[in-house]
């Protein structure tokens, strides 16, 4: 009997425990920006010699925040699986034309969850129309819930793609007017001028995109809402193949190194400043990272917080 009662107790123990809640860590961020580059090959971008085709990351924005050298894609190499493995933490085999939504409900569905009042303040906006599937799942559990607001292609999923520069001007405006504390970018070149085979314009995506992104960095750095409250990545959704295999740099989406290996720059005020990492990390750890810093305590992720960042 007496060793029935002890029982009993350190079940309710247990049961006591478990049933805490989750207390939240206290971060300075308080918003956080992604951006993706589409496609460049780690040799076009930060591993050329004197990095010329991304010299504001290099010589800019890379002495403030945190570099990742041996960042990669080890899911399948195309956009939309590299974009469903960085939002939902998982990579998934998955339609790359837009016609399948991710598996699994992505940081959009888990912030506005937390937060559904937020609805305004959580954003989408992409150069590739197919990329608006990112803002829903097939998960029944989720499945039209907690939508983000989106801005994708022409005008959303199934009207095309749209020049970059149209959609760095609606970036910059959706900054200014709603202010997302939840914002993720994509960039369509320089994938769409390597797959038309056009060296000359795929090494201007990677330079022009290399612009942007210290444009938006510059704008977060400047404005009282975002200053010293903010975190943005920077990567790729996947490399390019190598010259040697077939194809070369015009097309992607097998194992080789240059599909694989990409490039993660990490800015914010809970990181280290001016440091090369050579630990090795994957796209699904951004996804863990993110939802250590907004305390998402229901997100899902097969990744891993990436620690070396912090301070």
């Amino acid at each position: 009997m007496r060793f029935f009662y002890v029982i009993v107790i350190f079940v309710g123990f247990l049961n006591a425990c478990s049933s805490d809640k989750v207390v939240d860590r206290v971060y300075q961020t308080k918003n956080v920006v992604v951006v993706v580059i589409d496609g460049p090959r780690y040799s076009e971008s930060w591993g050329q010699t004197g990095r010329p085709n991304v010299r504001y990351l290099d010589s800019i924005l890379a002495p403030v925040g945190c570099t990742h050298t041996y960042f990669y894609n080890l899911g399948e190499t195309f956009t939309t699986n590299g974009h469903t493995a960085l939002t939902t933490g998982v990579y998934q085999s998955i339609n790359n034309t837009g016609g399948e939504y991710p598996q699994n409900p992505g940081i959009f569905q888990h912030y506005l969850k937390k937060y559904p009042d937020e609805s305004n303040h959580v954003w989408l906006i992409t150069s590739k129309d197919k990329l608006q599937v990112l803002s829903d799942c097939k998960d029944f559990q989720w499945k039209k819930k907690h939508i983000a607001s989106t801005d994708c292609g022409v005008n959303g999923l199934g009207t095309g793609y749209r020049h970059d520069s149209i959609t760095f001007q609606h970036v910059m405006n959706t900054l200014e007017i709603y202010k997302p504390k939840v914002l993720f970018i994509n960039f369509r070149e320089p994938d769409f001028s390597g797959h038309k085979g056009d060296w000359a314009a795929y090494i201007h995506g990677i330079q022009q995109t290399d612009s942007m992104v210290h444009e938006i960095w510059k704008y977060l750095e400047n404005d009282p809402v975002y200053k010293g409250k903010t975190t943005m990545f920077v990567t790729n959704d996947h490399g390019r193949h190598l010259d040697g295999v077939s194809n070369g740099f015009t097309s992607h989406g097998c194992s080789c190194e240059g599909c694989r290996r990409i490039h993660l720059w990490s800015f914010g005020p809970d990181f280290k400043k001016g440091v090369v990492l050579n630990q090795p990390a994957e796209l699904i750890d951004v996804n863990a990272t993110i939802g250590e810093l907004l305390q998402l305590h229901t997100l899902k992720s097969n990744g891993r917080v990436l620690r070396e960042l912090f301070n």
